[in-house]
């Protein structure tokens, strides 16, 4: 019989490799709580009309990649390709604007968008993101980007980039579509098949398509900021301050826009010349319009996600820190395994490490299970062991001729000794 196997775009994060996700979580948990971010987890199935009516019915996202299908009564349900939809509509059903003028909230969770797999992309892919929902100043963009780069920053994150730009507002946006529609008619042959089609439904989208021809069109088109209008420039200028206050380096990009249809004003993203071509580390911009557009109340919103996927890409060896260190009992004889159970129990409450091999073999396969495992300690007792009231400590990092490569130490003083020489959890 074949076995079944995983479904094409998905992938199984391992024990070896979950380790390392545990702690990049822990990292961007412990930024986001110093900023003052609550968690938020919301289901990973919605409405799909909820994506419908935020992302844009004509964006690739909904027209082509969510995962999407009819309930038993007869309802469309939608696997999240995205996290701020979700968080906006917890924070109207929930009548958070009551409770809080002004909300900071952050998710960690996978998504899902039928894409084509490729490194660091996946149809089931994770994703951190962070939303501030009730201030309509710049100082709230300022406080989202710099939450970014130190998210970036606690993961040792090296040689990113931050690039700006503005969308303007549903009162300057009009006149620049307009200008920028009419720029591309006249290189409409220039363009790919789905540059052609988003003249009529998203034109914006051209400016960041990376087909070769679409780019050489898009980098001769009017800027957005040259669009702005009073209002939308002096808040695009006053992020740009707030980054140079506090000395986040920046560039300004007017081809960078957002697939989404639900931005306004700034937009932002954070680049790594580690990811080839996909060398997006984090993006997201200001969307005052999407708590209205989806039924709550009329509350300005800035907020990103970062893709988790390709951080782990980045993550080598020499930017993890070094685990706990792993104790393996080693037992001869059922006596010894009997009096080793209480001993492994205090080590394990005590926040150490513990294992061994439960299916009890020689001690010559133990130990071949101890050095596979990465044991820095094995700790044998034997008949001799239970009689002297002792535990044999094997340091299997210790130089072999070092005296503490192997020593007797007494049972009473084996959790202090451990506890000293131990990374424990």
């Amino acid at each position: 019989m074949e076995p079944i196997r995983i479904i094409r775009g998905m992938r199984d994060i391992l024990p070896e490799q979950s380790a390392a996700w545990r702690w990049m979580e822990s990292q961007l948990s412990s930024v986001c709580a110093r900023f003052g971010y609550a968690e938020i987890r919301t289901p990973i199935l919605e409405q799909s009309e909820l994506f419908a009516r935020s992302i844009g019915t004509e964006t690739d996202i909904v027209a082509k990649e969510m995962y999407s299908f009819s309930d038993r009564d007869g309802s469309q349900l939608t696997l999240r390709p995205e996290g701020t939809a979700s968080a906006v509509r917890a924070y109207i059903e929930n009548h958070v604007e009551r409770s809080e003028p002004v909300s900071r909230w952050y998710y960690m969770g996978p998504m899902f968008r039928h894409e084509r797999p490729q490194k660091g992309r996946y149809r089931q892919f994770h994703q951190v993101g962070a939303e501030l929902l009730g201030a309509e100043g710049p100082a709230a963009d300022v406080e989202l980007i710099d939450l970014m780069v130190e998210l970036a920053a606690s993961l040792g994150l090296s040689g990113c980039s931050l690039e700006l730009n503005s969308l303007g507002c549903p009162a300057c946006r009009p006149a620049y579509r307009e200008s920028l529609v009419a720029y591309l008619r006249t290189r409409e042959d220039s363009l790919c098949e789905d540059c052609q089609r988003r003249l009529a439904t998203n034109p914006l989208r051209v400016l960041d398509c990376k087909q070769e021809g679409c780019a050489r069109v898009a980098d001769g088109a009017p800027h957005t900021l040259d669009g702005l209008c009073a209002a939308c420039r002096d808040h695009f200028d006053a992020v740009r301050a707030g980054l140079e206050a506090l000395s986040i380096a920046h560039r300004v990009n007017h081809r960078m826009v957002r697939g989404l249809d639900y931005y306004t004003r700034t937009t932002f993203e954070l680049l790594s010349g580690e990811l080839g071509a996909q060398n997006a580390v984090a993006a997201g911009g200001r969307y005052d319009g999407l708590v209205e557009a989806l039924g709550g109340p009329e509350v300005p919103a800035v907020g990103f996600a970062a893709g988790l996927d390709r951080i782990m890409l980045m993550l080598s060896g020499s930017r993890l820190p070094a685990g706990p260190d792993l104790v393996f009992v080693a037992t001869r004889g059922q006596a010894a395994w009997e009096a080793s159970l209480g001993m492994v129990q205090g080590l394990r409450r005590r926040g150490l490490c513990v294992t061994s091999d439960v299916r009890l073999g020689s001690l010559k396969s133990q130990m071949k299970r101890a050095d596979k495992a990465g044991a820095r300690f094995v700790l044998l007792i034997g008949d001799e062991e239970l009689e002297a009231g002792t535990v044999t400590v094997k340091d299997m990092t210790a130089a072999t001729d070092s005296a503490a490569k192997q020593r007797s130490v007494p049972l009473d003083e084996l959790a202090e000794l451990l506890a000293g020489e131990v990374r424990s959890r």
